[in-house]
């Protein structure tokens, strides 16, 4: 199945997908902008390969950045979201995504015991994959292939594809932990209104009560929401949302620590070092040295 959405397509607010189709291997697409790119989760397995823009990644609890090449499987009611950082012009390929579930699988094991080989990965990705030192322009032509066939052959075209994956020693997981986002769509929609405003406001003053009040919730009652539907207590949230966004400033800037601190949305610079080592493992200052030294190929980012 291959899905082409019009470049004037606005953003609608999220639902959980219902995926009805009797294929095992399925295929969509879609440029920027689209009613595709929501947070919202689904009972399927879907492989993302992203061939334009940038921006800010969310799967389950992890908040990061991406760009063109990168690659991630999302396990079933995992939710998750690509959102452009800055505003884009229209794409009109941004998004290429292999789907299927899980039952194909399991109880294709039981006639094609090979099968089980890609198990494990599909485990692992209740909390989400991403994969690395994969040829771009090979992930492109797979995906491609897959698009513009059908049937068996699309089968047999992502079976060896998934067998790479599910050998590869190159990933990481991205969720600490594994959400199951089946709520109704009344509630997504709120999730949603949260993300995107903590996305576009990470630098302001943002407190508990002032978002509860844009979902029309009480703050006890929002707490509880946000933490079951994200796995994130909310404070978690906007800090993993600051840091992540501080994480680019010192790659990318020569920006002074304090300055980023400030810029990110912290008022204090001794919290922000507190918060970035407790999500890091290391201090700002650490992170932009080992990061140029990556950079530079001497050796590997920790």
């Amino acid at each position: 199945m291959r899905k082409t959405m019009s470049n004037t397509a606005k953003r609608i607010t999220p639902e959980y997908e219902i995926v009805e189709d009797n294929e095992t291997i399925r295929y969509l697409e879609h440029g920027y902008p689209s009613d595709l790119i929501r947070w919202h989760a689904h009972d399927d397995y879907e492989l993302h390969f992203i061939v334009a823009t940038s921006g800010k990644v969310f799967i389950g609890d992890y908040i990061g950045n991406y760009s063109p090449g990168q690659l991630i499987l999302t396990g079933p009611r995992l939710p998750h979201n690509w959102i452009c950082q800055n505003e884009q012009e229209d794409v009109q390929l941004r998004d290429m995504v292999i789907r299927f579930h899980h039952e194909s699988f399991s109880n294709g094991m039981k006639i094609i015991p090979e099968l089980a080989e890609i198990l494990p990965m599909l485990a692992r990705a209740k909390s989400g994959i991403e994969f690395f030192d994969l040829d771009h322009e090979f992930l492109k032509e797979i995906f491609q292939q897959v698009r513009d066939s059908s049937g068996l052959s699309r089968l047999i075209l992502s079976l060896p594809l998934l067998q790479k994956l599910a050998k590869s020693r190159s990933y990481r997981l991205l969720s600490t932990v594994q959400i199951d986002l089946k709520s109704s769509e009344t509630l997504q929609r709120k999730i949603n209104t949260v993300v995107d405003y903590v996305s576009k406001n990470y630098s302001q003053d943002i407190t508990l009560s002032g978002v509860a009040s844009l979902i029309c919730m009480s703050d006890s009652h929002f707490s509880r929401f946000f933490k079951k539907a994200t796995g994130n207590r909310f404070i978690e949230f906007v800090n993993r949302v600051r840091i992540s966004r501080a994480c680019s400033l010192l790659i990318e800037t020569d920006q002074q620590i304090a300055t980023i601190c400030f810029q990110v949305g912290f008022n204090n610079v001794a919290n922000f070092n507190r918060r970035f080592h407790e999500l890091k493992g290391v201090t700002p200052r650490d992170f932009r040295t080992q990061s140029n030294i990556h950079i530079e190929g001497a050796m590997p980012l920790s």
